[in-house]
């Protein structure tokens, strides 16, 4: 693929509230922004938007310290902090309760600026972000959505394209074992992808992984060089106990593997495989 720089000026808008008690707790920021700007894009607006406990942050040393310090690694990486301050409630009972609900100010900020980008990227699984999506599409931006668990299906169908950060290289990486474990797409390293081939009656398939971030994602037939996507065999005695073959091929369930070298195929082989979201579907299926 003949190297090109891109005149696309993108925006980023991360509900981290949301992302963090969806799987995404400790994502990548750094990586964020390079997949997001994958064909050379220009990153004109970074959004990350965060709640914080005033009252708590008196009281609590640490966690001031850590809040502060998660704040200017964001800020280090080009992410303006909108902070959206814990209100404290009591309901009936005489029970406290808190609520930082930002996501009016990210639906305000991101109809506001779109206008002036050619491609949004939401970072999100909230379904009442589709209407915000439908606005967007409206002005003539293209929109991706981003998340891990507890997406909205009909935010993902309203979406130009929905993209798993469970899918995306070190966005939120497997732990290594050693501090020698290889990179992630290296054999030998662990990474997830999804099966997008399986004969039920050889009792083997494929699953497709990102093994870097490029520009082009559509370009899915890992045979092409040009594709960041590459193929891995595994055999069916090897699949969770949970998953039924019957379920495969499938995109919407994902899979954490360890890349191994085959001795008889081109491509590598899948071990150690396991369901990442194990609440989208599962089976009793082996003893």
């Amino acid at each position: 693929m003949q190297s090109f720089k891109s005149l696309a000026k993108i925006g980023v808008y991360v509900d981290v509230a949301n992302v963090n008690r969806n799987g995404g707790y400790g994502m990548h920021y750094d990586i964020l922004r390079e997949f997001a700007c994958r064909d050379s894009a220009e990153a004109l607006r970074l959004n990350a938007y965060v709640s914080f406990d005033p009252e708590r942050s008196r009281e609590d040393t640490a966690y001031r310290k850590g809040i502060n310090g998660y704040f200017s690694v964001l800020r280090e990486y080009g992410f303006k902090v909108i902070q959206k301050n814990v209100k404290w409630y009591e309901d009936d009972k005489g029970n406290r309760y808190g609520k930082a609900n930002a996501d009016l100010d990210m639906a305000v900020d991101v109809l506001l600026q779109s206008r002036n980008l050619d491609r949004v990227i939401l970072v999100t699984g909230d379904g009442d972000f589709i209407k915000v999506v439908q606005a967007i599409q409206n002005y003539g931006c293209r929109v991706e959505i981003m998340g891990f668990d507890n997406v909205s299906s009909d935010l993902k169908r309203e979406a130009d394209m929905f993209i798993s950060g469970y899918l995306v290289p070190n966005l939120l990486p497997p732990k290594k074992l050693t501090e020698n474990t290889p990179n992630w797409g290296e054999i030998g390293s662990t990474v997830r992808g999804y099966c997008y081939h399986y004969d039920e009656d050889k009792g083997f398939g494929f699953m497709r992984y990102m093994e870097h971030i490029g520009q082009g994602l559509w370009i899915t037939d890992s045979r092409n060089e040009e594709s960041p996507y590459r193929s891995v065999f595994f055999h069916g005695s090897n699949l969770p106990t949970n998953v039924n073959p019957n379920s495969l091929p499938s995109r919407d369930l994902l899979f954490e593997f360890r890349l191994e070298k085959s001795k008889t195929n081109k491509d590598p082989v899948a071990m150690n495989i396991r369901l990442v979201n194990p609440n989208i579907i599962t089976y009793p299926f082996k003893s």
